[in-house]
C-alpha cells in the first residue's frame, strides 16, 4: 500500500475507483471476494481505491472499523493509494480517526452528513477530526449546501484538508456556479469529479479539475483508465466515445440506486461475489437483477475486449 504524504500528482495517477465491499450471508467481512475485486482493478491498471458510500461505510459499526482498514491496508498492492473514509456523523468521525490515526492510510475522505449539519459545524468539525486524526482529510461536497466554498478553502488553506472530492449534481454539469466558486478558493489541482463518467470530461476539461471517480470501474477498469489517459492528452473526442459505453450502465445506476445496482453488478458480472447489503441498504429485487445483469456483462466483456486490442497491437 502505497503511504506516502499526498500530494496533487497523486490525484491524477488513476482514475479513483470506488468500489462496494463484499459480505457472507452473516454479514461478517468476505476477504476472498474483496481480494478478487481489488486484484481485478489493479489488472486493470486502477491504483487509487477509495471505500467510501458504495462500500456503504455509511452503516458500519465502529466496532468494526479497525479490522476493516486492516484488511484493506494488507488487500492492496504495494503501488495502490487506499483512501478509507470515516463518518459521517461528528462522533464517529472523531472515533474513527483515533482508528485512523495509527493505521498506514495517509488521509481519510469525510463522509458527508447532510442533517444534522451546518456549513460551519462542518467547517469546525472536520477540522477536529484532522487534529484528531493526525493527517489531513479529504472533504466530500455532495450538495450545493453543505460547506461555504470559502470554508472549504480555509480547511486547505491550514492543512486540516488536502483534496476535495467533488459530487454534486447538476442537470448540466458545464453549468455550476458553486463549483465555479469553489475553485475561487481551492486549486482545482486539488479536487476531483466525484460523479462517475458521466459528467467527468466537463468536470476536467472546463473546470480543469485533477480527475474523477468511478463505480462502473469496478467492471470495466481498462475502459475507465483509457478515457483518464485520453483526457491528458487532449483527445477529447476520443474520451467521449469511449464514455458512451458506460452511459447504459450509468443510466440504470441513476433509476433504481448508484450503490445498490453497482454492488451486484459486480456479482452479476461474474467478477467477485459481493454478498448481502449491510443494512440499512437491501440488494436489488429480482427484476431490478434481471435489469442490471445483462448491462453488466456488456460493459465488462467490452473492457475485455479492449485489453485483447491492446494485446494484439
Amino acid at each position: 500500500m502505497k503511504t506516502t504524504e499526498v500530494r496533487p500528482s497523486d490525484l491524477a495517477v488513476s482514475v479513483f475507483a470506488v468500489p462496494p465491499l463484499a459480505r457472507y450471508s452473516d454479514l461478517t467481512l468476505n476477504e476472498d471476494a474483496n481480494r478478487q475485486l481489488i486484484g481485478y482493478l489493479e489488472a486493470g491498471g486502477v491504483r487509487s481505491l477509495m471505500y467510501g458510500g458504495n462500500a456503504n461505510f455509511y452503516n458500519l459499526p465502529v466496532s468494526e472499523y479497525a479490522e476493516v482498514l486492516e484488511f484493506l491496508c494488507d488487500a492492496v498492492g504495494a503501488d495502490t493509494w487506499l483512501i478509507p473514509s470515516f463518518g459521517p456523523d461528528y462522533g464517529k468521525l472523531i472515533d474513527q480517526a483515533k482508528i485512523l490515526r495509527g493505521s498506514k492510510v495517509p488521509t481519510a475522505m469525510a463522509l458527508p452528513q447532510s442533517f444534522p449539519s451546518t456549513g460551519d459545524g462542518v467547517e469546525v468539525g472536520l477540522r477536529r477530526a484532522a487534529v484528531t486524526m493526525g493527517k489531513p482529510v479529504i472533504l466530500y461536497i455532495k450538495s450545493d449546501n453543505y460547506i461555504a466554498p470559502e470554508a472549504a478553502g480555509r480547511l486547505i488553506k491550514d492543512g486540516s484538508v488536502c483534496a476535495i472530492k467533488y459530487g454534486a449534481v447538476h442537470a448540466d454539469p458545464a453549468k455550476d456556479e458553486y463549483l465555479k466558486r469553489l475553485l475561487d478558493h481551492v486549486d482545482p489541482e486539488l479536487v476531483i469529479s466525484g460523479i462517475g463518467e458521466r459528467p467527468a470530461l466537463v468536470h476536467l476539461r472546463q473546470f480543469g479539475l485533477a480527475g474523477f471517480t468511478s463505480g462502473a470501474v469496478c467492471l470495466a477498469p481498462r475502459g475507465s483508465n483509457a478515457i483518464l489517459t485520453a483526457i491528458k492528452r487532449g483527445d477529447w473526442a476520443g474520451a467521449e466515445r469511449l464514455r458512451e459505453a458506460y452511459i447504459p450502465f450509468e443510466d440504470l445506476r441513476d433509476q433504481i440506486s448508484p450503490i445498490r445496482v453497482l454492488h451486484d453488478a459486480v456479482s452479476l458480472a461474474g467478477i467477485a461475489d459481493m454478498g448481502p447489503q449491510l443494512p440499512l441498504l437491501s440488494n436489488l429485487d429480482a427484476d431490478q437483477r434481471a435489469k442490471v445483469q445483462p448491462a453488466a456483462q456488456k460493459l465488462k466483456a467490452w473492457d475485455a475486449g479492449l485489453m485483447a486490442a491492446n494485446a494484439a497491437e
